[in-house]
């Protein structure tokens, strides 16, 4: 039974795992400490832009408003949004085509599954090239009313980039020795995944 607290193991802490046992067999567990850490940084902008929103808004009603808010309110919003999108590729919850691949099998779904992982990998790889040119042209424009370059917002793009370009790569070469299809678990192991 799941209690949501880390269970006992002879006196050390067992948590539960970040990645679902059926997913496993496309994951290395050296990459699952980067998925953990870009999900807490993707929780602490998402708790920082409610909380610059709120501030913003309480600020600007009481007649005193902080200008500067609006561009860490972006600056939370831009890498929560392109952190995350990385973590959504590791887990498989973002910019697949899994509906139509999961009813598919054998060879036809193997060579599907590997179109759509290249597929992303080129949109990954335009993310950092392309992100890249953005943060070197990026310190020509500022922010006001700091003046902070934009190359600084920019920067998030490539960031993401290569964290997707690398968890696409470990899909690959997984799906490429394991296949690709998802194991199958009973819901309660599901309950106990972070």
């Amino acid at each position: 039974m799941a209690t949501g607290r880390p269970m006992s193991d002879g006196g050390h802490e067992v948590r539960p795992p970040i990645v679902l046992e059926r997913d496993r067999h496309l994951k290395w567990r050296a990459f699952d400490r980067i998925e953990l850490l870009l999900m807490v940084l993707c929780g602490v902008a998402i708790a920082g832009f409610s909380v610059c929103v709120v501030l913003d808004i309480v600020t600007r009603t009481i007649g005193s408003p902080w200008l500067w808010l609006q561009e860490v309110t972006s600056a939370f919003f831009i890498y929560g949004s392109f952190f995350g999108m990385a973590v959504a590729t590791r887990r498989a919850d973002h910019l697949m085509l899994s509906a139509i691949t999961e009813a598919m099998t054998g060879m036809t779904r193997h060579c599907v599954e590997i179109f759509n992982r290249l597929v992303i990998l080129v949109c990954g790889l335009c993310m950092v090239w392309f992100g890249w040119e953005n943060f070197l042209h990026g310190f020509g424009s500022f922010r006001m009313p700091s003046l902070t370059p934009l190359a600084w917002w920019y920067l998030a793009i490539p960031i993401a980039g290569v964290f997707i370009c690398l968890f696409v790569i470990e899909q690959l070469v997984n799906g490429w020795q394991n296949g690709f299809a998802t194991l199958e678990r009973p819901p309660e192991e599901e309950e106990r995944v972070l």
